[in-house]
């Protein structure tokens, strides 16, 4: 039985949650998300709350439950709140600038990286810290991923991009022979 798939979803004012066969929509003003179920649950809408349950009983049944409602969930939070993560770039001459829609990442390399920013994100910098913001958690997760990934942070010095929340296990470095 999925925990996660029992529990009602609270719609918060000014969302909107409607049914449309087995795609659920989500709106807030001239925001839209969809959640596709491919007809593994069904969906109650009533008194602002959402209610999934299971079609069938097997365990693979279960999972799709959980999964569809932690992804309906993930849509209502982005439209309301939004997501945002953080990274952190830490080393000498290492500098990063929003021009246009392109992040410009000097990370130490013999030619500056350019980002092209996605639709539905917004990537402010501020000094050293990298904003990411967005409605869709998982492209604001995975523009993160990759934004870090262009210079992950190394064990001796700290040098690289991480996230703001990250704690990076230091090495010690080589000592001198006596």
């Amino acid at each position: 039985m999925s925990r996660i798939g029992k529990q009602p979803i609270a719609i918060p004012a000014g969302v909107e949650v409607t049914v449309d066969g087995t795609v659920i929509n989500v709106k807030k003003g001239n925001k839209t998300s969809s959640v596709e179920t491919h007809g593994r649950v069904s969906v109650e809408i009533a008194n602002n709350t959402v209610v999934l349950a299971r079609v069938g009983e097997t365990k693979e049944s279960s999972a799709f439950w959980g999964t569809y409602r932690a992804l309906l969930n993930n849509a209502i939070v982005g439209l309301s709140e939004g997501f945002k993560k953080s990274l952190e770039i830490n080393g000498v001459g290492y500098r990063a600038a929003v021009k246009g829609s392109v992040l410009e990442l000097q990370l130490g390399y013999s030619h500056p990286i350019n980002y092209e920013i996605a639709d539905g994100l917004e990537i402010t910098v501020e000094k050293n810290v990298i904003n990411v913001i967005g409605a869709d958690k998982q492209q604001v997760g995975q523009a993160a991923a990759i934004i870090r990934g262009f210079r992950k942070p190394e064990p001796y010095k700290g040098k690289g991009v991480k996230y703001t929340d990250e704690h990076i296990i230091r090495k010690a470095g080589k000592t001198a022979k006596k």
